[in-house]
């Protein structure tokens, strides 16, 4: 059984969007990661920072997915990370109303003793320097370390985030990230340069058109799932990340004939996680939800051609 350990935020969010808005809700990318890797049969531990104000229940959601939550400190009397935001009606662009840091502004992580062992490490989108702490205290390197970040520290912490992208084998970016982070409009020239700075693979999200995979010379393309209703994009692509990195710590294959299959995976699960608000749909998502997906990716992009 692989072992993977994920490290990111746990948030309140207030999100609105076309189709409604809530109050303050279960938001951050590690429940996000968490809900989507436990689908698979491994060993998972989030490492975190919340308030005094998080609730018991939303601990025992995660818990209950067989997800160790002993790396998540509790900051007494402080306030866990919040943030608001607003997205236009397209749903790919937003507008952020309010960010408070809160106990994130100081997040340590302390990796445990039975994780510094893990075969697969996701990195959420963290401060650079953050995910270079979890690195150094690892035990021996991961078969994969899996990197997730933002044009936020692309701006702001840009020495941090190159030695960061130096010591991982993936990266996951969107295309707008990748064309910032190069400087290049074509995301094969862009995935060139990436290769170049440090990962083995690059992955592109499109959001709605897909996903690329570069390795080398090798690229492969998974689209989206066309879907009836997009409901709320937030956590799409670390639901993306957790499914990705679950799939690989629970097949220990790091090819990229398996990577396709990740990012499958990913894409896959990534599709429920936008059908409700927060992680409303992916604290009830079924493995018999998941494989009929699944088949209608595998229907979507299989194809007999006679070449002549």
């Amino acid at each position: 059984m692989g072992k993977l350990l994920a490290v990111g935020s746990m948030a309140f969010d207030a999100i609105e969007t076309p189709f409604g808005k809530t109050d303050k809700i279960l938001g951050g990318a590690a429940p996000y990661i968490g809900l989507a890797a436990s689908q698979f049969d491994i060993d998972i531990a989030i490492a975190s920072v919340i308030g005094e104000d998080f609730p018991e229940s939303y601990l025992s959601l995660l818990k209950n997915r067989n997800i160790d939550t002993s790396a998540i400190e509790m900051v007494k009397g402080g306030k866990t990370f919040f943030w608001s935001g607003k997205y236009h009606n397209d749903l790919n662009s937003r507008d952020t109303i309010e960010t408070q840091l809160n106990v994130l502004a100081d997040f340590n992580p302390v990796i445990p003793e039975g994780y510094k062992d893990a075969d697969v490490v996701m990195l959420g989108n963290l401060h650079p320097s953050t995910q270079l702490s979890v690195i150094a205290q690892m035990d021996k390197k991961p078969k994969l370390i899996v990197l997730d970040t933002m044009n936020f520290w692309m701006d702001n912490t840009w020495d941090e985030l190159m030695q960061v992208i130096a010591k991982v084998d993936v990266i996951t970016i969107n295309d707008e990230e990748a064309r910032q982070l190069t400087g290049e409009y074509s995301l094969v020239k862009a995935a060139q340069k990436i290769n170049k700075m440090g990962p083995k693979f690059v992955v592109i999200k499109k959001g709605e058109h897909g996903a690329l995979l570069f390795h080398e010379d090798n690229i492969f393309f998974a689209p989206a799932l066309p879907l009836e209703e997009v409901f709320d994009p937030t956590g799409a692509g670390d639901t993306f990340a957790g499914g990705f990195s679950g799939y690989i710590a629970a097949t220990e294959d790091i090819s990229f004939e398996n990577m396709k299959n990740a990012v499958i995976y990913g894409s896959n699960l990534a599709s429920f996680c936008v059908e409700k608000f927060g992680t409303e749909r992916m604290e009830k998502l079924t493995k018999r939800e998941i494989q009929q997906r699944l088949l209608q990716f595998k229907e979507l992009t299989q194809f007999e051609i006679e070449l002549t």
